[in-house]
């Protein structure tokens, strides 16, 4: 096995690795989510798996950032003639990567608002109503569906606060990366269709909907009254599989469609590092 490959097949590993960690952590952790098992003298020992938890989610994050970006340095460095090449090629740039940056780091913040992990609420305070200390935070370990525990509640001002939960979280991270990828090459693609730039705006749109359905709802009810509000919320949730089958699908295959623009007829990328 050469240097190349092997360097190849490690970031693969690490990807992988990191994705199947992060789904055994949602299932081990979801069977510690019925209440009549929560007994006083377990709760200590359930608190220390959540901090676990997290631990872990951050490692596997780690894991699947840095095999990604030694898979990425593999294509550039080969220069080959594949989608995944031009992809990696037409990124492996100054200003794509702050693209990248700037609309991850702002379609992060912005899918935050919309799915409830950045919580802002003017007419409540948090120390009145909740009696929390501000600022404070804690790790709620139970109880609720698999992947929904344990959240994080963070309280940062007396109106502004953080509610981070796993899915979300997870969720967020996939669906940002994948935005920020389409934006970086979308930049150096100005000559692909309004069809491809279409798709990508659905994806993007439609991944706001994927971490919190019934805040979707919510949200639109501004627009169109409580009550058809409350009514679409609940409709959301029954669609929330739709939402992440026509957003998450849309923007891994956009890359590909732009990469194509950017391919000459033999197959070398038309953009240079």
């Amino acid at each position: 096995m050469t240097v190349e490959k092997k360097s190849k097949n490690q970031g693969k590993k690490l990807i992988i690795l990191g994705f199947v960690t992060i789904g055994i952590m949602f299932v081990i952790y979801g069977r510690y989510q019925d209440p009549e098992l929560i007994t006083p003298s377990a709760i200590d020992t359930i608190q220390r798996i959540a901090y676990g938890f997290y631990i872990i989610l951050l490692a596997s994050f780690g894991a699947i950032a840095f095999g990604m970006y030694r898979y990425h340095r593999e294509k550039v460095e080969n220069k080959g003639k594949d989608l995944f090449s031009i992809i990696a090629l037409t990124t492996w740039n100054s200003k794509s990567r702050k693209i990248f940056v700037a609309t991850f780091i702002g379609y992060g913040i912005f899918f935050s608002l919309i799915s409830g992990t950045l919580v802002y609420q003017p007419e409540v305070s948090f120390s009145y109503h909740y009696g929390a200390t501000i600022p404070s935070g804690f790790v709620a370990p139970c109880c609720d569906e698999p992947g929904y525990m344990p959240q994080i509640i963070i309280y940062l001002t007396d109106h502004v606060g953080l509610n981070i939960i796993p899915i979300n979280l997870v969720l967020q991270i996939i669906v940002s990366y994948l935005v920020g990828l389409n934006a970086a090459i979308a930049v150096s693609a100005y000559t692909v269709s309004k069809k491809g730039r279409g798709a990508s705006s659905v994806g993007a749109i439609a991944g706001l909907f994927i971490a919190c359905p019934t805040c979707a709802g919510s949200f639109l009810s501004v627009f169109i009254g409580t009550a058809s509000g409350i009514a679409l919320s609940i409709a959301l949730t029954q669609l929330q599989t739709f939402f992440i089958a026509i957003s998450i699908p849309i923007l891994l295959v956009t890359p590909y469609i732009l990469a194509k623009k950017l391919r000459n007829a033999d197959g070398s990328c038309k953009v240079n590092p």
